[in-house]
């Protein structure tokens, strides 16, 4: 994750407007783009593509597009109108900086952005459409834009595992799952292969939330770099609120297990067992 990291930094740091040309606009997408993130979906999407034998070169665009449609989906979450957050990374929200309008126009310029930067930046012979499309449905109306409508509809409402499902699976796992299936395609993995490398991508997504979930429960606000707490306080319904603390840890345990056997044949088979061990320790 560090040496993807560094090379997604790089290629964001080209790709992102400075803000001698775009300026305040500028300004507030950066400060949300290199405000610290783990660019964890990116590492994915180089997973994906050494998982089937391709090579990260190939795929620094889908890597650099899929961390700007999460970044957008930060500023978006952080406003007022949405979960009316403060705090991300440990630093200011966008909105607290630039103003709500900006916040809004910032998220919109990187959402936009992320499919350029795919569209320039996928070699060619690389299935370039359906890899947009695959981009276009996990972040639209039937992914982790559906999730967060699921999400807020269902603040204050009785909790219920289905229903939590439905917003984890939209909000969370759509991202990750088209974070390894981009770089399976941009890595020439045949169909079958592109597909269950996506089923373990939604199984670590699931399990990435449930986590996150708790994390909120048990953690503060200094190591989160959010407010602790939050869930509850906007009475979220949240893996632990449905089934408890101890289930939803055996949960994202048996998801990770899951992730470990879907990835078994390929050549990063033993990065997926670390990172799924590292995401929910055996201790857990």
């Amino acid at each position: 994750m560090t040496d993807g990291r560094e090379v997604v930094d790089d290629a964001l740091h080209r790709w992102v407007p400075q803000e001698r040309d775009a300026g305040d606009l500028a300004a507030a997408m950066r400060h949300i783009v290199f405000a610290g993130g783990k660019r964890f979906r990116p590492a994915l999407v180089f997973l994906g593509c050494e998982h089937v034998g391709g090579t990260r070169d190939a795929a620094i665009g889908a890597a650099a597009a899929v961390e700007l449609v999460h970044a957008y989906s930060l500023v978006h979450d952080d406003l007022p109108c949405m979960d009316d957050a403060t705090l991300r990374r440990g630093k200011p929200c966008v909105h607290v900086v630039h103003g709500e309008a900006m916040g809004v126009l910032a998220g919109d310029a990187l959402l936009t952005l992320a499919f350029e930067v795919l569209a320039r930046h996928t070699p060619s012979g690389a299935p370039l459409a359906e890899m947009v499309a695959a981009l276009g449905d996990a972040a639209g109306w039937d992914g982790m834009v559906g999730g967060q409508v699921a999400d807020l509809a269902a603040e204050g409402q009785a909790p219920e595992l289905e229903r939590v499902h439905r917003i984890h699976a939209g909000k969370t796992a759509a991202m990750i799952s088209v974070s390894v299936r981009l770089g399976a395609l941009v890595g020439g993995g045949d169909e079958a292969r592109v597909n269950q490398l996506a089923e373990a991508g939604r199984d670590l997504g699931l399990a990435f939330q449930i986590v996150d979930d708790l994390l909120d429960v048990e953690s503060t606000t200094e190591a989160l770099g959010k407010q602790a707490g939050a869930d509850a306080e906007r009475d979220k319904m949240t893996w632990p609120a449905v089934v408890g603390v101890e289930q939803a840890r055996t949960d994202a345990r048996e998801l990770a297990d899951s992730v470990v056997a879907r990835c078994a044949d390929g050549e990063a088979a033993g990065i997926f067992a670390d990172l799924a061990a590292f995401l929910v320790p055996r201790g857990s």
